[in-house]
């Protein structure tokens, strides 16, 4: 069972905006290799954060006009978005311990 939220246009206010804890936004793509490198230190943190921090995945192919309202333009992105509002940003292959280090100051 996978512990991330598939994120849309549909869903990302209620899911990410209007969170009441931390929300982890991976923005990738099925043909991007480093965001398949990423994709199970990603899977990792959700488990091992479940409960303190919500992990959503938007793929940009599918939902270009999420990621063009966020200005992504280089996969993988992370955005950590805290009370509404985007709080960090990281862009490309990070090891395990720098994307859990985009957050756990805010857990």
């Amino acid at each position: 069972m996978s512990h991330e939220v598939t994120l849309t246009s549909d869903n990302f206010e209620e899911e990410v905006l209007k969170s009441p804890i931390p929300v982890l936004v991976d923005f990738w793509a099925e043909w991007c290799g480093p965001c398949r490198m990423i994709a199970p230190a990603v899977e990792e943190l959700a488990r091992t954060y479940e409960g303190r921090i919500k992990v959503g995945k938007v793929d940009v192919d599918s939902q270009g006009e999420l990621a063009g309202r966020f200005g992504i333009i280089s996969i993988p992105t992370l955005m950590v978005f805290k009370d509404g509002k985007a709080a960090r940003q990281k862009v490309g292959a990070l090891p395990k311990p720098q994307i859990e280090g985009l957050f756990k100051d805010l857990v």
